[in-house]
């Protein structure tokens, strides 16, 4: 008995993965990047899966899939460029703040120095400037700022004018620019004008800066304009606050700089007030670890 071998059928692609085969076809194909690449082929591999299975299936599981390695191509994507964008944001402020000095350096010195601020401030503002058109968003406002305050050292005029349009805004950087105009206008002599701006920081329900820090400004303007009734209870507040505020373990936290501060000028300005303030008992060390009573 002889037996007829079947012929083997050749698995023709589906539909949507046949490759062109006339000139007319080839041209219509477009280039694809390598985002395109990466995407289609795994359509292309998972669809070769369930051929036979219903293209329902496929489509609705493939549709899954694009979602997927987009979502992940993108987020690699952004991470990077976060990445790269804040080490540029870093290495410019590491300009704005390097040393000046007319020493000479070494000729295998790394370290960043300049002769004179102006000089400083401009590097950083080129620097700066660079970060904002590379990157944009959230990185060209923080730029912004950065390029008013060292823009400051050039021009000072034109650095207070670029802070004023900064501080206009809901930004982060909006209030950080507020604080920074508030120090200029000290600076200027303008108490009543800078006493504002810090006021109007303290009304912000998140700060960026915090209120223990604008308080104390505030305070010292106080000072200057002969209200020692006001600033006394803004240093009496921060002090009490400080002295009172305890950890998860129920102890003392350490005073912070504008704390310590605080606490001297309150008893400075006011001996028998800053006596109402109870110093914090010492923490209780308890026994060493593995000893008994």
């Amino acid at each position: 008995m002889t037996i007829k071998k079947k012929k083997r059928r050749k698995k023709r692609a589906p539909k949507q993965y046949e490759l062109p085969e006339t000139q007319e076809e080839k041209a219509k194909v477009q280039y694809r990047d390598d985002f395109q690449t990466t995407v289609g082929k795994k359509l292309e591999d998972f669809g070769s899966k369930l051929e036979g299975k219903g293209r329902m299936i496929m489509y609705g599981i493939g549709a899954l899939i694009v979602l997927a390695v987009i979502a992940g191509l993108f987020y690699m994507s952004q991470r990077r460029a976060d990445n790269r964008a804040q080490a540029a944001l870093g290495e410019a402020i590491k300009t704005s703040s390097a040393r000046i000095t007319d020493a000479p350096q070494p000729p295998d010195a790394i370290e960043k120095v300049f002769k004179t601020k102006k000089e400083r401030a401009e590097a950083a503002i080129t620097e700066l400037q660079n970060v904002s058109t590379t990157y944009g968003g959230q990185y060209a406002e923080k730029a912004a700022y950065l390029i008013a305050i060292n823009r400051l050292d050039i021009d000072r005029a034109a650095g207070i004018k670029e802070l004023e349009g900064i501080a206009t805004g809901s930004t982060k950087e909006a209030s950080m620019a507020k604080f920074a105009l508030a120090q200029t206008r000290v600076d200027d002599g303008k108490l009543d004008e800078a006493a504002k701006l810090y006021s109007e920081l303290l009304q912000a329900d998140d700060p960026v800066i915090s209120k223990v820090t604008i308080n104390t400004a505030l305070a010292k303007i106080y000072e200057k304009q002969g209200k020692k009734k006001e600033a006394v209870a803004i240093y009496f507040e921060i002090a009490k606050a400080a002295s009172e505020a305890k950890d998860a373990q129920d102890k003392p936290i350490p005073l912070t700089q504008s704390e310590t501060e605080a606490k001297a000028k309150l008893e400075e300005l006011d001996p028998e007030k800053a006596k109402e303030i109870k110093e914090p008992e010492p923490a209780d060390p308890g026994l060493p670890s593995g000893v008994l009573n």
